[in-house]
């Protein structure tokens, strides 16, 4: 597998799902059940009458006070509890027309014996009292009114759930919330979408001067750029920088299953940033409700189309010193509708490009701030072997780097941390249990010594800095090719070089045993869709001529909806046959190539075949003892 990083392949919150309301309904009654027997049981316990076994009748009781068995009494309402002089205690119950002493008269007791005795008299009044007497009333009560709350909280639960669906869902950053503020000192690189975001925060800093010389800044901003190169983190830093409110919305949070809820969420969110202004609101992806109307991108769907309308009557609906600033982000500009893109709508766009060399660096310095590095680290070489990185790929390759170093127990991250990451994130871990047998093992160098022959010998190629035969990710072995300075554009003769180093390993293959594997299956892919490319769209081949007949995506061509293509049957099969006579053409070259250095490939296959990997010093050595002019000694001379 060849690899080369600079032309890299294309990342809060999770939801809890909730519980249905037939569900939480049938729960609700359940637990009313459950209480509402337990009430029962604990009154039927304590409340009702019990038969106390120490109780004993008035006669007997009037018989122990005459004998003088009895040290004191103590009568509560219609109940008198005798303390024996054997520390016993008994109960009974009085005649409730008459008092104790004529109680016990009628039982022979006399005024002189009941005198003997010590007679308590408790106040049955109270509120324990009255509690007592009502419970049995109040309990059932305070039960059903409890019972008719609950239920009127399900059922207003549910109203407000329902009507909350109207409500826009935007994450609000307030202007003093000190945690989540970001500024443009925390941002490396992206020097001129900075720039041009400069003058948005200064219309919101101090708006006057431009209302007064009759200046209009405008209403909506769009973040263009591929992802991972920090659009979302210019927006914050926007409002950061101005110190207002930023709110944060993602395209996909509007549409519903319901239409007309996604027009509704629109109108809130813009009506809570007017109230709020001034104030940035953030649209992140927005193609998701924006991409062009009527293209068939999608399917025909009313409630993302209604979105996107209210999105746009919202937009016109500004007035120029409301203070409320729109800004967008997307890394598919070519299929949002015209409309969006208007002026007085999404006029301004910024464009925020992967970063180059000395951008990767700063970037790298930032989110290496608050790690623990050895002394051996040289940012400055990692920056250099990381071209095409993007700010998320570098944030992610210093934490693969930090994860690996504690991994092994080390407490700092060392420069070989930081070179194996870039290879983690490129192609994945490396799968040491993945083990070839000893023929695979051999096909796989001579398919990597075959790509990395080519790309040393052709002029265009990028120059070679690491093979591999230990598998990485989805690939049985690599070849790490790395340009010597970062490019913005590319010609056709590296593009013809790049199908060749593609080929190498297919034709190295062929070379020794006369067949093929599927391990140049990722080779005939990249290289059939780079050849392609240059028929369809960069222009590239003299049959054809200077036309661009699909865009990159193949689908969509300058905002218009088109099918799989809109040429003839006629210019298709001269496609193809350009195609083929492009990938014909690279195979030849690089048969040509393996078989004039046919001793440095075997070498080379050799040595991959003993060690595994070999890095950038060791094969140039091997290379150069063969007389293969390196492209850096070569552009010296």
């Amino acid at each position: 597998m060849s690899t080369n990083p600079s032309h890299p392949q294309s990342d809060p919150k999770s939801s809890r799902g909730m519980m249905p309301p037939r569900m939480n309904f049938i729960n609700v009654i359940l637990i009313i059940v459950l209480v509402f027997l337990l009430i029962a049981g604990v009154y039927s316990q304590f409340g009702g009458a019990t038969v106390d076994s120490s109780s004993v009748s008035l006669s007997t009781l009037a018989g122990d006070v005459e004998k003088g068995l009895v040290s004191s009494l103590s009568i509560s309402g219609d109940r008198i509890t005798a303390h024996y002089a054997d520390k016993s205690v008994r109960t009974t119950q009085k005649e409730t027309d008459a008092s104790l002493t004529e109680s016990f008269s009628r039982f022979g007791v006399s005024q002189k014996q009941l005198a003997s005795t010590t007679i308590m008299v408790n106040d049955p009044s109270g509120f324990g009292y009255w509690l007592g007497q009502l419970a049995p009333f109040l309990a059932p009560l305070l039960f059903l009114i409890f019972f008719i709350w609950l239920l009127s909280r399900q059922v207003k639960g549910a109203g407000v759930q329902a009507l909350s669906f109207g409500q826009s869902k935007a994450r609000i950053t307030l202007p003093d919330d000190k945690k989540q503020k970001v500024t443009f000192k925390d941002i490396a690189g992206a020097k001129e979408a900075k720039q041009e975001l400069s003058e948005i925060v200064d219309f919101l800093k101090n708006p006057k001067k431009f209302i007064e010389i009759g200046a209009e800044i405008p209403k909506g901003v769009l973040l263009m750029g591929a992802p991972g190169t920090g659009k979302t983190l210019l927006a914050r830093a926007v409002a950061g920088e101005a110190n207002v409110a930023f709110f944060a919305i993602s395209g996909s949070e509007f549409v519903e299953m319901f239409v007309g809820v996604g027009a509704s969420r629109v109108r809130d969110l813009f009506k809570m940033a007017k109230e709020t202004a001034p104030a940035i609101v953030f649209v992140d992806e927005i193609d998701a409700v924006g991409r062009a109307r009527g293209s068939g991108m999608g399917g025909g769907n009313d409630e993302r189309e209604q979105t996107l309308n209210q999105i746009l009557v919202e937009m016109d609906g500004f007035e120029p010193n409301e203070k409320v600033i729109v800004m967008a982000a997307t890394n598919r500009p070519d299929v949002l509708d015209p409309a969006l893109l208007r002026p007085g709508r999404f006029d301004r766009r910024v464009v925020i490009d992967l970063p180059d060399r000395g951008d990767r660096e700063e970037i790298l310095k930032i989110h290496s701030a608050k790690k623990q590095l050895a002394e051996d680290v040289n940012i400055s070489i990692v920056a250099e072997r990381t071209p095409g990185f993007s700010g998320a790929d570098l944030a992610s390759l210093m934490n693969e780097a930090a994860i690996l170093a504690a991994r092994e127990d080390r407490t700092k991250i060392g420069q070989f941390d930081l070179i194996r990451s870039i290879e983690k994130v490129m192609l994945g871990p490396e799968r040491r249990s993945h083990i070839l047998s000893a023929q695979e093992k051999e096909i796989t160098a001579y398919h990597e010594a075959g790509h990395a022959i080519v790309a040393s010998v052709l002029p265009h190629a990028d120059p070679v800095h690491k093979i591999s035969i230990i598998s990485r990710g989805r690939a049985a072995g690599y070849t790490l090719k790395l340009p010597l300075e970062d490019r913005k554009l590319q010609s056709r003769k590296e593009f013809l070089d790049d199908i060749a180093v593609s080929l190498g390993g297919y034709v190295a293959e062929r070379m020794i045993y006369d067949d093929f594997t599927t391990g140049a299956s990722n080779d005939l892919q990249v290289s059939t869709a780079l050849a392609r490319a240059m028929v369809t769209q960069y222009g590239m081949s003299e049959k054809i001529g200077p036309v661009a007949l699909e865009s990159p995506s193949g689908k969509v061509l300058f905002g218009q909806g088109v099918g799989d293509r809109e040429y003839s049957e006629k210019v298709a099969a001269e496609i193809d046959a350009e195609v083929a006579r492009i990938m014909t053409e690279a195979r030849t070259l690089a048969e040509k190539t393996l078989k004039t250095h046919e001793k440095i490939f075997e070498i080379v296959a050799q040595r991959l075949v003993e060690k595994e990997t070999i890095e950038r010093d060791e094969y140039e050595s091997l290379i150069t003892a063969q007389g293969i002019v390196l492209k850096k000694k070569q552009e010296k001379v």
